[in-house]
């Protein structure tokens, strides 16, 4: 079968995937799925929905159980890590991607990209949204580097890059699956792998990218941004373990009670000591 994207063929996309600077990872998935323009089982058709707001990278929100409301920040103690320079690229469609490693962000103390959970399932719930998150790939950066999902939900997958991307996802150090993806082609489908509970992302043809997928029980998750804010809605009056995530610093968890019209308080605090994730 033939990619359909000009002068590109199979054989191109296998070999790129075989990359040497992408030895240090996990070995690729036998096979690189090539998109189609028809549905397969691996490429399905996106709901009009996720078609028309493919690039916003967020899940859209089922509708609330309840009024409560968590909010709260995550901070860092002590000197940030340095994040190493990237390796050079002469791609084109990479130019305007970050100059540094992003895996540990802070800015004024405050730390990006965690991802903020109620843990355990929650009475009264809605169920997943019919709606996949999104993933796009631009300027050579996933984005967003770090969302959540719930279970059973679907994932999808954009090029916006005017080159080759493929992307393999990874639970733990098992491949799930390895997608090609030619430039700027249609977008791809996933499910969200049963028993994973954070689903990475990496591109071979570009090394340096990475995301991750946090699947949860519930609906209430969120991701700090520049700020390190975050804020948790639509929950029943109860008592929770809300849990912050982060790629490499590991999980904090605090016990928070909620009450309806009260918001309650669930801040962490990360250093550069904390033991590393699991990827």
């Amino acid at each position: 079968m033939k990619l359909r994207s000009p002068g590109l063929s199979m054989v191109a996309v296998v070999g790129l995937l075989a990359l040497p600077a992408c030895k240090k990872e996990e070995a690729p998935a036998p096979v690189a799925e090539a998109p189609s323009r028809a549905p397969s089982p691996t490429q399905q058709p996106l709901p009009p929905a996720a078609a028309a707001g493919a690039g916003e990278g967020a899940a859209v929100a089922p509708a609330p159980a309840g009024n409560g409301v968590v909010m709260g920040s995550v901070s860092f103690t002590g000197t940030a890590p340095v994040m190493a320079d990237l390796a050079p690229s002469v791609d084109p469609a990479c130019d305007g991607r970050p100059e540094k490693e992003q895996s540990v962000l802070v800015k004024d103390g405050k730390l990006k990209n965690v991802l903020v959970r109620v843990r355990g399932t929650v009475a009264g719930a809605p169920a997943a949204p019919s709606t996949p998150v999104v993933v796009d790939q631009s300027k050579c950066t996933y984005v967003p580097r770090v969302q959540g999902a719930m279970a059973g939900q679907q994932v999808v997958f954009k090029n916006s890059d005017g080159t080759l991307h493929n992307v393999r996802g990874v639970v733990g150090t098992k491949p799930v699956f390895n997608v090609a993806q030619p430039p700027s082609g249609a977008p791809v489908q996933k499910p969200l792998p049963a028993d994973a509970e954070v689903l990475r992302l990496k591109c071979d043809v570009h090394p340096w990218m990475t995301a991750y997928v946090v699947s949860n029980a519930n609906p209430y998750f969120a991701t700090t941004g520049d700020d390190g804010t975050f804020t948790l809605t639509g929950l029943p009056a109860g008592t929770y373990t809300v849990e912050a995530w982060h790629e490499t610093l590991g999980a904090k968890t605090a016990e928070v009670t909620v009450k309806d019209g009260a918001p309650a308080d669930a801040s962490f605090t990360f250093a550069a000591t904390d033991a590393p994730a699991k990827p």
